[in-house]
């Protein structure tokens, strides 16, 4: 499944490379809203999708930094 394959590569990641791609995953989000705003997003459907990377993300982040401590 896609998703599965996206966590398991996430997992694999180090912080450093989680912290870069969550700012990217926001970057985007920022980018997707303000398209939605001036009614030129088409796949409206993207921006919950890039939510849940985010989420994703920040909860294998949370993972990592708790097997740390």
């Amino acid at each position: 499944m896609k998703i599965d394959q996206y966590l398991k590569d996430l997992r694999e990641k180090s912080l450093a490379d989680l912290n870069n791609e969550l700012t990217e995953a926001k970057k985007e989000l920022f980018k997707l809203r303000f398209q939605n705003a001036t009614n030129q997003l088409d796949n409206t459907g993207r921006i919950k999708e890039v939510r849940k990377n985010i989420a994703r993300i920040q909860t294998v982040m949370a993972a990592k930094a708790s097997e740390n401590a």
